[in-house]
């Protein structure tokens, strides 16, 4: 069973005492945690998939391409693996080639893990994008999932707009003022408001 991030009850303490709205949610999701996976390869990939479409679409696309990898998702098997066999999975074209050159990129070891390691939030991000298919938001989830970063606010995500703009009772989408502001007051530990705000509109743990 996986544990909660090193920073979350940290976090969860801090954040409740700056933001009313915010305990509130915290309180409700008490057990939650976001939960981190330490398969960078199997991340990008379910990152790929989930690229610009609804959580439930990217749950039912990713049980179709586990089954299409046999469960082994590894860099040697997505290169196996047919285009067309990868499209009937319901991945586009433009995603099966992002996936195809990710586990290239794996496979030659041109995308070196322990290196993303030590960068700072801004560089890695800087890094990951380097990769074709992967785009600020992708290297977000990138950051956020697998290498565990606390400050991490994607505010390209829909469903994180959709959240402030709803617990805020706040315009749609919110402006970049109070985007400032909200980001001010849960600065240094961005991840966790970002979980959190995920829960408050979808019960369903996002992964990636």
């Amino acid at each position: 069973m996986s544990k909660p991030p090193k920073y979350w009850h940290k976090a969860k303490k801090l954040l409740s005492k700056k933001d009313p709205i915010l305990k509130k949610i915290i309180k409700k999701f008490n057990k939650g945690y976001l939960k981190t996976r330490n398969n960078p390869f199997f991340s990008l990939c379910r990152t790929i998939v989930g690229q610009q479409i609804s959580t439930k679409a990217a749950d039912s696309i990713w049980l179709k391409f586990e089954a299409k990898c046999k469960k082994k998702i590894s860099p040697n098997t997505v290169i196996k693996l047919p285009t067309s066999s990868l499209r009937a999975a319901g991945l586009s074209r433009q995603k099966v080639s992002y996936l195809k050159n990710i586990a290239k990129s794996f496979q030659s070891n041109s995308f070196n893990i322990k290196e993303l390691k030590k960068m700072d939030d801004d560089l890695a991000i800087q890094y990951i994008t380097k990769l074709k298919g992967l785009g600020i938001w992708s290297a977000q989830m990138f950051l956020m999932f697998n290498l565990n970063r606390p400050d991490i606010f994607p505010t390209k995500d829909i469903g994180l707009i959709r959240a402030i703009s709803k617990n805020y009772k706040t315009s749609y989408p919110p402006s970049q003022r109070f985007l400032n502001k909200i980001s001010k007051k849960h600065f240094g530990y961005r991840s966790v408001f970002t979980w959190y705000m995920w829960r408050s509109i979808d019960p369903v743990d996002v992964e990636y």
